[in-house]
């Protein structure tokens, strides 16, 4: 554990340097928020007595964090392309150590992009009623789900030979949101995307999100939306591992 804290505090120290990909993964989902919001909200129909900047912001969320991942993904290519992870090892510091120090990074970034998403939404007219455990809840939610997918963008950055592919490896989970109920409802799009859209991992996310934020009855929702979580969590660990001895075998 204290060679993971070292070494993610080392992740964070090259981000803070790397000022141009943490600017690039705030402003995105920003612009794109205020898209959705200003230039097609009102042509929007959810369905729904909210606003719809209230409705959008969830799948917003889930958008930052695709973007902050990535670059997650670009740092883990780094280390393996220069040549760092040999004097790690020769160190006696293991792969464990080193991803988990970035992926404790990521989060620590991506839970900064968020705050600074949350503010631009409430500025713009973002207005939630969750009480203390409802804001409790979907925090600790949003958090399972980053360190997921930094997990998984950690692979991405072992399977990738450069950086710039291991930025485009991401492309997919940075894409999810749109075909889910992040921006219209499912019910409005074509009916042969409805299977993919109601069941892939973002839906119940989104959905566990914004009934918690708006103080609405989340039902069970939020434990599958965990449960994916936890699955791609289990997948991406054992991934990393078996890229990570491959890689250095």
């Amino acid at each position: 554990m204290t060679r993971a804290s070292v070494l993610a505090g080392r992740s964070i120290r090259i981000s803070r340097r790397n000022v141009d990909a943490l600017i690039t993964s705030i402003v995105l989902p920003v612009m794109l928020m205020l898209t959705f919001v200003v230039f097609f909200g009102g042509a929007i129909d959810t369905g729904t007595s909210t606003t719809y900047v209230t409705y959008v912001v969830p799948g917003v969320l889930l958008l930052c964090a695709g973007f902050g991942s990535a670059s997650t993904a670009v740092s883990v290519s780094e280390d393996m392309k220069t040549g760092i992870v040999d004097r790690f090892r020769a160190l006696d510091i293991g792969g464990l150590p080193l991803l988990a120090g970035h992926v404790a990074a990521s989060v620590a970034r991506n839970l900064l992009a968020t705050a600074i998403v949350l503010a631009v939404a409430l500025a713009i007219g973002f207005r939630p009623s969750a009480g203390p455990a409802g804001w409790a809840a979907a925090v600790a939610l949003l958090a399972a789900w980053i360190v997921a997918v930094s997990w998984l963008s950690a692979a991405a950055g072992l399977l990738a030979r450069t950086p710039e592919a291991a930025n485009g490896y991401t492309f997919f989970m940075m894409f999810l949101p749109y075909p889910s109920s992040a921006f219209v409802p499912v019910a409005t799009m074509p009916v042969w995307l409805h299977g993919f859209a109601e069941e892939q991992p973002v839906t119940p996310m989104i959905e566990s999100l914004r009934a918690l934020l708006l103080g609405e009855p989340a039902g069970g929702t939020p434990w599958v939306a965990l449960a994916w979580c936890g699955g791609i969590l289990a997948v991406a660990m054992l991934l990393t591992g078996a890229l990570f001895r491959r890689r250095t075998a």
